[in-house]
Protein backbone atom coordinates (compact mmCIF):
# COMPACT_ATOMS: atom_id res chain seq x y z
CA UNK A 1 0.00 0.00 0.00
CA UNK A 2 1.15 3.32 -1.06
CA UNK A 3 1.14 6.46 2.20
CA UNK A 4 -0.19 9.54 0.91
CA UNK A 5 -2.01 8.31 -2.15
CA UNK A 6 -4.88 11.17 -1.11
CA UNK A 7 -1.76 13.73 -2.57
CA UNK A 8 -0.64 12.37 -5.14
CA UNK A 9 -1.67 14.39 -8.35
CA UNK A 10 -0.26 12.75 -11.39
CA UNK A 11 0.32 8.87 -11.91
CA UNK A 12 2.81 7.34 -13.90
CA UNK A 13 2.50 3.79 -15.50
CA UNK A 14 5.97 2.42 -16.80
CA UNK A 15 6.16 -1.00 -18.35
CA UNK A 16 9.56 -1.89 -18.21
CA UNK A 17 11.67 -3.43 -21.24
CA UNK A 18 15.29 -4.41 -21.64
CA UNK A 19 16.27 -1.13 -24.05
CA UNK A 20 12.87 0.89 -23.99
CA UNK A 21 10.18 1.20 -21.42
CA UNK A 22 6.83 3.03 -22.35
CA UNK A 23 5.03 5.37 -20.16
CA UNK A 24 1.39 6.51 -19.54
CA UNK A 25 0.98 9.26 -17.06
CA UNK A 26 -2.45 10.52 -16.10
CA UNK A 27 -4.08 12.97 -13.60
CA UNK A 28 -6.55 12.21 -10.74
CA UNK A 29 -9.45 12.61 -13.45
CA UNK A 30 -8.27 9.64 -15.64
CA UNK A 31 -6.89 12.62 -18.64
CA UNK A 32 -4.01 11.26 -20.30
CA UNK A 33 -0.75 13.66 -19.86
CA UNK A 34 1.59 11.70 -21.58
CA UNK A 35 2.20 8.18 -23.75
CA UNK A 36 5.11 7.61 -24.97
CA UNK A 37 8.29 4.83 -24.98
CA UNK A 38 11.04 6.01 -23.11
CA UNK A 39 14.69 4.67 -23.64
CA UNK A 40 16.65 2.96 -20.98
CA UNK A 41 18.83 6.35 -20.23
CA UNK A 42 19.42 8.20 -17.30
CA UNK A 43 19.73 11.70 -18.60
CA UNK A 44 16.75 10.98 -20.96
CA UNK A 45 14.70 9.21 -17.78
CA UNK A 46 15.09 12.29 -15.49
CA UNK A 47 14.40 15.02 -17.79
CA UNK A 48 11.08 13.58 -18.90
CA UNK A 49 9.91 13.28 -14.94
CA UNK A 50 10.96 16.31 -14.59
CA UNK A 51 8.78 17.46 -17.11
CA UNK A 52 5.80 15.68 -15.47
CA UNK A 53 6.95 16.26 -11.66
CA UNK A 54 6.43 19.65 -12.32
CA UNK A 55 2.96 19.43 -12.71
CA UNK A 56 2.16 18.13 -9.01
CA UNK A 57 2.57 15.73 -6.64
CA UNK A 58 3.99 12.64 -8.79
CA UNK A 59 3.80 8.69 -8.35
CA UNK A 60 5.48 6.23 -10.56
CA UNK A 61 4.77 2.39 -10.75
CA UNK A 62 6.65 0.04 -12.56
CA UNK A 63 5.71 -3.79 -13.30
CA UNK A 64 8.96 -5.16 -12.77
CA UNK A 65 11.46 -2.79 -9.61
CA UNK A 66 14.42 -4.91 -9.94
CA UNK A 67 16.84 -6.15 -13.17
CA UNK A 68 15.64 -3.79 -16.33
CA UNK A 69 13.75 -1.74 -13.85
CA UNK A 70 15.98 -0.50 -11.88
CA UNK A 71 17.15 2.56 -13.41
CA UNK A 72 13.94 4.11 -13.69
CA UNK A 73 13.25 3.32 -10.12
CA UNK A 74 16.78 4.62 -8.69
CA UNK A 75 16.23 7.78 -11.77
CA UNK A 76 12.33 8.62 -9.86
CA UNK A 77 13.73 8.30 -6.19
CA UNK A 78 16.64 10.64 -7.31
CA UNK A 79 14.65 13.14 -8.07
CA UNK A 80 12.23 12.67 -4.73
CA UNK A 81 9.25 10.98 -6.13
CA UNK A 82 7.30 8.30 -5.49
CA UNK A 83 7.62 5.02 -6.65
CA UNK A 84 5.57 1.54 -6.01
CA UNK A 85 5.32 -1.50 -7.56
CA UNK A 86 2.54 -3.80 -9.07
CA UNK A 87 3.05 -6.99 -8.94
CA UNK A 88 2.79 -8.74 -12.20
CA UNK A 89 -0.23 -11.17 -11.57
CA UNK A 90 -2.12 -8.45 -9.94
CA UNK A 91 -1.16 -6.90 -13.63
CA UNK A 92 -2.60 -9.69 -15.82
CA UNK A 93 -6.03 -9.97 -13.58
CA UNK A 94 -6.39 -6.26 -13.89
CA UNK A 95 -5.25 -6.28 -17.37
CA UNK A 96 -8.52 -8.92 -18.12
CA UNK A 97 -10.57 -5.94 -16.84
CA UNK A 98 -10.22 -3.95 -19.34
CA UNK A 99 -11.58 -4.31 -23.39
CA UNK A 100 -9.82 -5.84 -25.92
CA UNK A 101 -6.85 -8.60 -26.57
CA UNK A 102 -3.56 -7.20 -27.30
CA UNK A 103 -0.59 -7.27 -25.82
CA UNK A 104 1.38 -3.61 -26.25
CA UNK A 105 3.82 -2.07 -24.03
CA UNK A 106 1.60 1.03 -24.26
CA UNK A 107 -1.62 -0.49 -23.21
CA UNK A 108 0.35 -2.78 -20.09
CA UNK A 109 1.72 1.14 -19.04
CA UNK A 110 -1.70 2.57 -19.29
CA UNK A 111 -3.38 -0.31 -17.49
CA UNK A 112 -0.15 0.04 -14.73
CA UNK A 113 -1.05 4.19 -14.52
CA UNK A 114 -5.04 3.42 -14.23
CA UNK A 115 -4.35 1.07 -11.49
CA UNK A 116 -1.98 3.23 -9.19
CA UNK A 117 -4.95 5.83 -9.58
CA UNK A 118 -8.02 3.46 -8.69
CA UNK A 119 -7.07 0.56 -6.98
CA UNK A 120 -4.22 1.74 -4.53
CA UNK A 121 -4.29 -1.75 -2.31
CA UNK A 122 -2.90 -3.28 -4.97
CA UNK A 123 0.71 -1.54 -5.24
CA UNK A 124 3.48 -2.21 -3.64
CA UNK A 125 5.65 0.61 -2.14
CA UNK A 126 9.59 0.65 -2.82
CA UNK A 127 12.13 2.33 -0.59
CA UNK A 128 15.48 3.76 -0.98
CA UNK A 129 17.22 -0.12 -1.03
CA UNK A 130 19.89 -0.37 1.48
CA UNK A 131 23.41 -0.72 0.16
CA UNK A 132 24.27 -4.56 1.83
CA UNK A 133 20.40 -5.81 1.31
CA UNK A 134 21.01 -4.91 -2.12
CA UNK A 135 24.36 -6.75 -2.57
CA UNK A 136 22.81 -9.44 -0.44
CA UNK A 137 20.26 -10.09 -2.98
CA UNK A 138 22.54 -10.41 -6.24
CA UNK A 139 24.79 -12.72 -3.99
CA UNK A 140 22.32 -15.29 -2.87
CA UNK A 141 20.52 -14.88 -6.57
CA UNK A 142 24.02 -16.03 -7.42
CA UNK A 143 24.39 -18.72 -4.44
CA UNK A 144 21.06 -20.09 -5.93
CA UNK A 145 22.15 -20.37 -9.25
CA UNK A 146 25.19 -22.16 -8.42
CA UNK A 147 23.23 -24.27 -6.18
CA UNK A 148 21.36 -25.21 -9.17
CA UNK A 149 24.12 -25.82 -11.48
CA UNK A 150 25.82 -28.32 -9.00
CA UNK A 151 22.78 -30.07 -8.30
CA UNK A 152 21.93 -30.52 -12.20
CA UNK A 153 26.55 -31.90 -12.45
CA UNK A 154 25.95 -34.11 -9.77
CA UNK A 155 22.70 -35.70 -10.89
CA UNK A 156 24.55 -35.76 -14.33
CA UNK A 157 27.04 -38.01 -12.76
CA UNK A 158 25.09 -40.12 -11.37
CA UNK A 159 23.30 -40.71 -14.42
CA UNK A 160 26.60 -41.53 -16.81
CA UNK A 161 27.65 -43.90 -13.28
CA UNK A 162 24.47 -46.03 -13.51
CA UNK A 163 24.26 -45.72 -17.33
CA UNK A 164 27.87 -47.80 -16.94
CA UNK A 165 28.44 -49.27 -14.01
CA UNK A 166 25.71 -49.51 -11.95
CA UNK A 167 27.19 -51.05 -8.75
CA UNK A 168 29.74 -48.01 -8.19
CA UNK A 169 27.05 -45.64 -8.54
CA UNK A 170 25.59 -46.69 -5.92
CA UNK A 171 28.79 -46.38 -3.77
CA UNK A 172 30.03 -42.96 -5.61
CA UNK A 173 26.51 -41.41 -5.76
CA UNK A 174 25.97 -41.86 -1.80
CA UNK A 175 28.90 -40.04 -1.27
CA UNK A 176 29.30 -37.65 -4.05
CA UNK A 177 28.82 -34.89 -1.83
CA UNK A 178 31.82 -35.51 -0.14
CA UNK A 179 34.91 -33.67 -2.22
CA UNK A 180 36.55 -36.60 -2.18
CA UNK A 181 34.06 -38.44 -4.62
CA UNK A 182 34.97 -35.24 -7.09
CA UNK A 183 38.44 -36.02 -6.92
CA UNK A 184 38.56 -39.79 -7.15
CA UNK A 185 36.45 -39.47 -10.25
CA UNK A 186 38.80 -36.64 -11.97
CA UNK A 187 41.86 -38.91 -11.71
CA UNK A 188 40.35 -42.81 -12.25
CA UNK A 189 36.73 -41.58 -14.03
CA UNK A 190 36.40 -45.44 -15.04
CA UNK A 191 36.13 -49.03 -13.65
CA UNK A 192 39.40 -49.88 -15.53
CA UNK A 193 41.34 -47.11 -14.32
CA UNK A 194 40.37 -47.73 -11.16
CA UNK A 195 41.24 -51.20 -11.47
CA UNK A 196 44.30 -50.33 -12.79
CA UNK A 197 45.45 -47.97 -9.97
CA UNK A 198 44.18 -50.70 -6.84
CA UNK A 199 42.82 -50.54 -3.57
CA UNK A 200 45.90 -49.12 -1.81
CA UNK A 201 46.65 -46.22 -4.35
CA UNK A 202 42.45 -44.95 -4.14
CA UNK A 203 42.50 -45.37 -0.16
CA UNK A 204 45.50 -42.86 -0.14
CA UNK A 205 43.79 -40.59 -2.60
CA UNK A 206 40.22 -40.70 -1.19
CA UNK A 207 42.45 -40.20 2.41
CA UNK A 208 43.74 -37.37 1.81
CA UNK A 209 40.25 -35.62 1.31
CA UNK A 210 38.09 -37.68 3.85
CA UNK A 211 40.69 -39.15 6.62
CA UNK A 212 38.36 -40.97 8.88
CA UNK A 213 36.23 -42.98 5.96
CA UNK A 214 39.24 -42.97 2.92
CA UNK A 215 40.21 -46.73 3.55
CA UNK A 216 36.42 -47.94 3.85
CA UNK A 217 34.97 -45.98 0.76
CA UNK A 218 38.00 -47.54 -0.85
CA UNK A 219 36.60 -51.23 0.02
CA UNK A 220 33.70 -50.05 -0.73
CA UNK A 221 34.29 -48.83 -4.03
CA UNK A 222 35.98 -52.16 -4.95
CA UNK A 223 33.37 -54.25 -3.64
CA UNK A 224 31.32 -52.66 -6.20
CA UNK A 225 33.62 -53.15 -8.69
CA UNK A 226 33.85 -57.20 -8.61
CA UNK A 227 30.16 -57.21 -9.18
CA UNK A 228 30.07 -56.54 -12.90
CA UNK A 229 32.74 -58.14 -15.00
CA UNK A 230 31.35 -56.87 -18.70
CA UNK A 231 32.15 -53.45 -20.17
CA UNK A 232 28.95 -51.38 -21.25
CA UNK A 233 28.88 -49.72 -24.49
CA UNK A 234 30.14 -45.60 -23.94
CA UNK A 235 32.10 -46.65 -20.64
CA UNK A 236 34.97 -45.10 -23.01
CA UNK A 237 32.83 -41.88 -23.73
CA UNK A 238 32.22 -41.71 -19.81
CA UNK A 239 35.72 -41.40 -19.25
CA UNK A 240 36.09 -38.13 -20.86
CA UNK A 241 33.12 -36.98 -19.80
CA UNK A 242 32.88 -37.55 -16.01
CA UNK A 243 36.65 -36.43 -15.19
CA UNK A 244 34.95 -32.96 -16.42
CA UNK A 245 31.88 -32.96 -14.58
CA UNK A 246 33.39 -33.81 -11.69
CA UNK A 247 35.97 -30.86 -11.81
CA UNK A 248 33.02 -28.87 -13.19
CA UNK A 249 31.34 -30.13 -9.37
CA UNK A 250 34.41 -28.64 -7.75
CA UNK A 251 34.63 -25.47 -9.44
CA UNK A 252 30.57 -24.65 -8.45
CA UNK A 253 31.26 -26.13 -4.99
CA UNK A 254 34.77 -23.55 -4.24
CA UNK A 255 32.92 -21.00 -6.15
CA UNK A 256 29.76 -20.94 -3.33
CA UNK A 257 32.33 -21.46 -0.28
CA UNK A 258 33.68 -17.78 -1.47
CA UNK A 259 29.70 -16.59 -2.23
CA UNK A 260 29.32 -17.67 1.06
CA UNK A 261 32.11 -16.01 2.94
CA UNK A 262 31.24 -12.82 0.96
CA UNK A 263 27.27 -13.55 2.80
CA UNK A 264 28.91 -14.19 5.83
CA UNK A 265 30.97 -10.76 5.99
CA UNK A 266 27.60 -8.94 5.11
CA UNK A 267 25.32 -10.35 7.31
CA UNK A 268 27.87 -10.06 10.29
CA UNK A 269 27.87 -6.24 9.75
CA UNK A 270 24.31 -5.85 9.15
CA UNK A 271 21.92 -4.39 12.42
CA UNK A 272 19.88 -7.51 12.44
CA UNK A 273 22.31 -9.80 12.59
CA UNK A 274 22.57 -10.44 16.81
CA UNK A 275 18.61 -10.35 16.28
CA UNK A 276 18.31 -13.09 13.71
CA UNK A 277 20.54 -15.54 14.56
CA UNK A 278 19.44 -15.75 18.20
CA UNK A 279 16.91 -17.60 17.02
CA UNK A 280 17.69 -21.07 16.85
CA UNK A 281 18.67 -22.54 13.24
CA UNK A 282 19.22 -19.05 11.63
CA UNK A 283 22.43 -19.44 9.40
CA UNK A 284 24.07 -17.75 6.91
CA UNK A 285 22.09 -17.92 3.91
CA UNK A 286 19.00 -17.76 5.90
CA UNK A 287 19.74 -14.81 7.53
CA UNK A 288 21.01 -13.02 4.17
CA UNK A 289 17.52 -14.09 2.84
CA UNK A 290 15.58 -13.08 5.68
CA UNK A 291 17.27 -9.51 5.34
CA UNK A 292 16.64 -8.68 1.54
CA UNK A 293 13.16 -10.36 1.67
CA UNK A 294 12.14 -8.90 5.01
CA UNK A 295 13.82 -5.92 6.34
CA UNK A 296 12.69 -2.63 5.03
CA UNK A 297 9.25 -3.97 4.29
CA UNK A 298 6.35 -3.02 6.20
CA UNK A 299 3.84 -5.35 7.24
CA UNK A 300 1.37 -4.57 9.95
CA UNK A 301 0.60 -8.14 11.14
CA UNK A 302 2.37 -11.84 11.75
CA UNK A 303 -0.14 -12.62 9.11
CA UNK A 304 0.63 -10.58 6.64
CA UNK A 305 3.76 -11.25 6.98
CA UNK A 306 2.97 -15.43 6.55
CA UNK A 307 1.21 -14.53 3.62
CA UNK A 308 3.52 -12.77 2.50
CA UNK A 309 5.86 -15.96 2.87
CA UNK A 310 3.54 -18.48 1.27
CA UNK A 311 2.26 -19.99 4.99
CA UNK A 312 -0.64 -18.73 5.87
CA UNK A 313 -3.58 -21.28 4.90
CA UNK A 314 -6.10 -20.83 1.89
CA UNK A 315 -9.43 -21.54 2.31
CA UNK A 316 -11.33 -22.73 -0.56
CA UNK A 317 -15.47 -23.18 -0.30
CA UNK A 318 -18.14 -23.93 -2.20
CA UNK A 319 -21.15 -24.53 -1.05
CA UNK A 320 -21.25 -28.05 0.88
CA UNK A 321 -18.90 -29.61 -1.60
CA UNK A 322 -15.58 -28.66 -1.00
CA UNK A 323 -14.36 -27.31 2.34
CA UNK A 324 -11.02 -26.99 4.16
CA UNK A 325 -7.68 -24.64 4.16
CA UNK A 326 -4.60 -25.46 2.20
CA UNK A 327 -1.61 -24.90 1.37
CA UNK A 328 -0.86 -21.37 -0.34
CA UNK A 329 0.89 -21.82 -3.32
CA UNK A 330 1.65 -18.27 -3.87
CA UNK A 331 3.75 -15.43 -1.83
CA UNK A 332 7.49 -15.11 -2.12
CA UNK A 333 8.62 -18.62 -3.15
CA UNK A 334 12.89 -17.45 -1.90
CA UNK A 335 11.69 -16.60 1.61
CA UNK A 336 9.04 -19.33 2.05
CA UNK A 337 11.97 -22.12 0.93
CA UNK A 338 14.55 -20.36 3.37
CA UNK A 339 11.35 -20.37 6.23
CA UNK A 340 11.14 -24.07 5.56
CA UNK A 341 14.40 -25.39 5.28
CA UNK A 342 15.22 -23.52 8.56
CA UNK A 343 12.52 -24.95 10.28
CA UNK A 344 13.83 -28.26 9.26
CA UNK A 345 17.28 -27.33 10.97
CA UNK A 346 15.02 -26.28 13.47
CA UNK A 347 14.00 -29.79 14.62
CA UNK A 348 17.59 -30.03 16.72
CA UNK A 349 15.80 -27.60 18.95
CA UNK A 350 14.29 -29.27 22.13
CA UNK A 351 11.35 -26.89 21.46
CA UNK A 352 10.67 -26.91 17.98
CA UNK A 353 11.22 -30.53 17.73
CA UNK A 354 8.17 -30.77 20.45
CA UNK A 355 6.22 -29.12 18.58
CA UNK A 356 7.03 -30.59 14.99
CA UNK A 357 6.05 -34.07 17.14
CA UNK A 358 2.70 -32.66 18.54
CA UNK A 359 1.78 -31.80 14.41
CA UNK A 360 2.55 -35.27 13.70
CA UNK A 361 0.62 -36.16 16.59
CA UNK A 362 -2.37 -34.33 15.44
CA UNK A 363 -2.04 -36.85 12.04
CA UNK A 364 -0.09 -33.88 9.78
CA UNK A 365 2.17 -35.62 7.40
CA UNK A 366 6.13 -34.67 7.29
CA UNK A 367 6.02 -31.24 5.44
CA UNK A 368 2.54 -30.21 6.90
CA UNK A 369 3.97 -30.58 10.23
CA UNK A 370 7.64 -28.54 9.08
CA UNK A 371 5.09 -25.82 7.22
CA UNK A 372 3.18 -25.36 10.56
CA UNK A 373 6.52 -25.08 12.39
CA UNK A 374 7.86 -22.65 9.50
CA UNK A 375 4.53 -20.27 10.71
CA UNK A 376 5.37 -20.74 13.93
CA UNK A 377 8.63 -19.08 13.47
CA UNK A 378 7.61 -16.82 11.29
CA UNK A 379 5.17 -14.94 13.82
CA UNK A 380 8.16 -15.00 16.18
CA UNK A 381 10.42 -13.57 13.77
CA UNK A 382 7.68 -10.53 13.13
CA UNK A 383 7.66 -10.20 16.73
CA UNK A 384 11.78 -10.34 17.28
CA UNK A 385 11.80 -7.18 14.20
CA UNK A 386 8.70 -5.70 15.34
CA UNK A 387 10.13 -4.95 19.03
CA UNK A 388 13.70 -5.48 18.11
CA UNK A 389 14.72 -7.78 20.88
CA UNK A 390 16.00 -11.11 20.85
CA UNK A 391 14.57 -14.37 20.71
CA UNK A 392 13.56 -15.63 24.07
CA UNK A 393 12.67 -19.64 24.97
CA UNK A 394 9.67 -19.53 25.79
CA UNK A 395 9.16 -20.65 29.82
CA UNK A 396 8.15 -24.27 30.79
CA UNK A 397 5.00 -24.30 31.81
CA UNK A 398 4.05 -25.54 35.40
CA UNK A 399 1.05 -27.54 36.44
Amino acid sequence: MIKDHEQVDIFIGVDVGKSNHHAVAIDRNGKKLLDRALPQDEAKLRSIIKAVAGKGTVLLVVDQPSTIGALPVADAQAEGIMVGYLPGLAMRRIADLHPGEAKTDARDAAIIAEAARTLPHTLRSIVLADEQAAELSMLCGFDDDLAKQATATSNRIRGLLTQVHPALERVVGKHLDHPAMAELLVKYPTPEKLHRAGQNRVAMLLSRHAPRAGKSWAAEVFTALGEQTVVVAGTNAAGIVLPQLAAMLKQLRAAREDILAQIEALVEAHPLHEVLTSMPAVGVRTEARLITEVAGKEFKTAGHLASYAGLAPVTWRSGTSIRGDHPSKKGNKALKRAFFLSAFAALKDPLSRAYYDRKRAEGKRHNQALIALSRRRCDVLFAMLRDGTFYEAPAAKTA
